[in-house]
């Protein structure tokens, strides 16, 4: 599976982005899906998860303020991100939860600034 994730920019703090990951084929057999990010000179840590249920789970910086979802009509899992703050600046990616060697993909960069 190829995963392309979009949506991402430039973006003053207090700011929103809506990410998009769309996936090459059916996400229907991976039961958790999950967003990722890693900022520079940091560890990729995992933001969120989602289950093909809708059964989510948040990391405590973006508790409340990121919100997941997924289409698997579309292939696509969603990350709508509010009230940005500079540390969520970051290059976002999606994956599976477990993530997969294989379907990493390049993400896409978040920047939070004034």
């Amino acid at each position: 599976v190829q995963l392309q994730a979009s949506g991402g920019g430039l973006v003053q703090p207090g700011g929103s982005l809506r990410l998009s990951c769309v996936a090459s084929e059916s996400i229907r057999s991976i039961n958790v899906m999950g967003w990722y990010r890693q900022g520079l000179g940091k560890q990729r840590e995992l933001v969120a998860t989602i289950t093909n249920r809708g059964g989510s789970y948040y990391a405590h910086s973006v508790k409340g303020r990121f919100a997941i979802s997924r289409d698997n009509a579309k292939n696509t899992v969603y990350l709508q991100m509010n009230t940005l703050k500079p540390e969520d600046t970051a290059v976002y990616y999606c994956n599976a939860d477990p993530p997969r060697d294989a379907y990493w993909g390049q993400g896409t960069l978040v920047t939070v600034s004034s």
